[in-house]
């Protein structure tokens, strides 16, 4: 394992009884336990706060483990929308948004990924130069998105775990970031033989 990722949603996907916790403040303390790992949340959601609140936290966690922070970015989906209304908030427009992603990617100096298909947001990471993160894509949408840049790839791993992760390296995706019942170990063990 070389990373941890923590949502940002304001409570668990499908789960809206409870309450999520702010992944910054679970960051830190990752990265102070393993000092080895990259941390970063997958994906802070522009619309969510502030983008400069949003500068700060992942500055103020890049502070704590220097060289070992990845921001990966998005404006939000429809479950984002559900969750912001259930709490009776507003989002602001799109291209706000996507104004206010342009900007934040900017500001860093972290490795910024950014979430997402559209084209719109296909262009803003190549403009940026950021690795593109893409939530449960299937092998052929990462083999059409990665021959013209930096390609990631997170979402719930199919079984079985290892031919996964082959045929994402075999397409030339830089991290993947899965949720799975393997084990860490199990991980640590295919991570070996490749």
């Amino acid at each position: 394992v070389d990373g941890v990722f923590c949502y940002d949603h304001l409570f668990p996907p499908g789960e809206p009884a409870r309450a999520s916790l702010s992944p910054f403040p679970l960051l830190a303390r990752v990265s102070s336990l393993e000092p080895r790992l990259v941390v970063g949340p997958l994906v802070a959601r522009i619309g969510h706060g502030s983008p400069a609140h949003l500068v700060a936290q992942v500055r103020a966690l890049r502070d704590l483990a220097p060289g070992r922070v990845i921001a990966a970015l998005g404006v939000g989906d429809e479950q984002a929308r559900r969750e912001m209304s259930a709490f009776g908030l507003t989002i602001p427009s799109k291209d706000q948004r996507l104004r206010d992603l342009g900007s934040v990617a900017r500001a860093l100096d972290v490795p910024v990924w950014i979430g997402g298909r559209s084209p719109t947001l296909v262009d803003l990471a190549d403009e940026l130069g950021a690795a593109l993160n893409l939530w449960g894509a299937s092998l052929d949408e990462v083999a059409g998105a990665v021959a013209d840049r930096e390609v990631t790839w997170s979402g719930v791993a199919p079984d079985p775990l290892d031919e996964w992760l082959d045929s994402l390296a075999e397409r030339g995706v830089t991290w993947a970031v899965v949720i799975s019942k393997e084990t860490p170990e199990h991980l640590g063990a295919w991570c070996a033989r490749r």
